[in-house]
């Protein structure tokens, strides 16, 4: 069975003293204690006193998740629960972070090295300007975001994401954090098997976790992952050499790429559009039809709209928008997505939402491995809140563009 709980070593990859690797596996730990332990407390206390309570209050149920969070954050054990969530969340990043630092030289080297015995491309653009969204916080309490650089050449918020983000998903993405590009991957192998992408734009691809799957998957393809941040993307090309794989990365906005009109057959996002903005995704949702050759695919893979919820476990994934620094995650799965694709140019009956089964999940359930009836238990099972992904699946957006829109044009 596929071995979920350790991350897989690569060159690039920070390596922690013991001291260091203890404090990891502790964040890890709490996490886990938080998701399995004070998380499955918060649906009784809400059905036996917060919603009670709040119908003597004001005379009716609850009506939707605003309701719920008025409520809930008078509560203590709420109050507990959001604390100790944000206080995981907080001593995650710093306990990479001080086995960052202390080899920070031997990491900015050794990245240097990867990179320039690769053949891929690596750009980044002197002089580029990362949009607010992105700089004005630290997205999800990471330390400086992915755009702050602390020394030349820096490679820093890449190392940081590697690292901290297989202790925030607890080993459920996988050895090497790439559970959703390989989840899409095997959506695609079943669903389109006559697929076959030359060019593959993977936007927002910070390190490069979800992009690596569309090389193995596509040998063949001229891959791309590009990003706002320079010290991730940095790190994404050096990590790809680590791991063998000639995949190019480049300094880019997904609002508006250097890329030539239909130069891609799939553009692909993984958890991109609610770390974006209100006017960012229609623009993102445009530049993907642009950039789609005639009968190219666009593919964005996140967590579901909210009405495809049910209001309290709208509730508990909004945490995050308060609590973890994402300001847009809420709003984003408000917005209609299938409107968003009609507006940019693809035809009504060639988009859908679908789910693409969790990989991880998937094979650890089946004792031959990957297989359809599997992905079919994956895809149909129940959301539970707090689950890393809903029902083991990933919500992907897909689109099609027209061929024949293409050559009427």
């Amino acid at each position: 069975m596929l071995n979920i709980f350790q991350q897989a070593s690569h060159a690039a990859l920070p390596k922690a003293t013991h001291d260091e690797a203890a404090r990891e596996e502790f964040t890890k730990s709490f996490k886990g204690f938080i998701q399995s332990t004070l998380l499955p407390g918060l649906t009784p206390i809400y059905n036996d006193q917060v919603k009670p309570a709040f119908i003597k209050e004001h005379g009716r149920e609850p009506a939707d998740r605003r309701d719920i969070r008025s409520a809930m954050v008078k509560n203590l054990y709420f109050q507990h629960y959001a604390s100790a969530n944000r206080i995981a969340q907080e001593i995650l990043w710093e306990s990479v972070n001080v086995s960052i630092e202390r080899q920070l030289p031997e990491l900015l080297e050794t990245a240097k090295q990867l990179s320039a015995a690769s053949a891929a491309k690596l750009d980044i653009p002197e002089g580029f300007v990362p949009p607010r969204y992105i700089t004005a916080l630290d997205i999800h309490c990471m330390p400086g975001g992915y755009t702050s650089e602390v020394a030349e050449q820096d490679i820093t918020a890449g190392a940081l994401y590697d690292r901290g983000v297989y202790l925030y998903a607890m080993g459920y993405m996988g050895p090497n954090n790439d559970d959703m590009g390989r989840s899409v991957c095997n959506y695609l192998r079943r669903n389109k098997p006559d697929f076959k992408p030359l060019r593959i734009l993977d936007m927002g691809c910070t390190v490069g976790h979800a992009t690596l799957p569309f090389k193995e998957y596509f040998p063949d393809a001229e891959v791309w992952g590009i990003d706002v941040g320079g010290p991730v993307v940095r790190y994404a090309h050096a990590r790809a050499a680590a791991m063998g794989q000639d995949v190019n990365f480049a300094q880019m906005n997904a609002e508006e790429t250097s890329f030539p009109d239909g130069h891609f057959d799939l553009v692909v996002s993984h958890i991109l559009l609610h770390e974006t903005s209100g006017k960012a995704m229609p623009r993102i949702f445009n530049e993907c039809h642009r950039l789609l050759a005639p009968g190219g695919m666009m593919i964005h893979a996140d967590l579901p709209p909210f009405d495809l919820m049910d209001p309290f476990t709208q509730f508990i994934l909004d945490n995050e928008t308060w609590y973890n620094n994402e300001p847009f995650w809420g709003a984003m799965r408000e917005m209609d997505q299938i409107d968003l694709a009609k507006r940019a140019g693809f035809d009504a009956e060639a988009i859908k939402f679908d789910t693409a089964p969790m990989a991880v999940m998937e094979f650890a359930g089946g004792s031959d491995g990957y297989s359809e009836e599997k992905a079919n238990e994956v895809a149909d099972r129940e959301f539970t809140a707090g689950e890393y992904a809903p029902g083991g699946g990933w919500e992907v957006l897909i689109a099609e563009k027209a061929i024949e829109q293409e050559m009427a044009a």
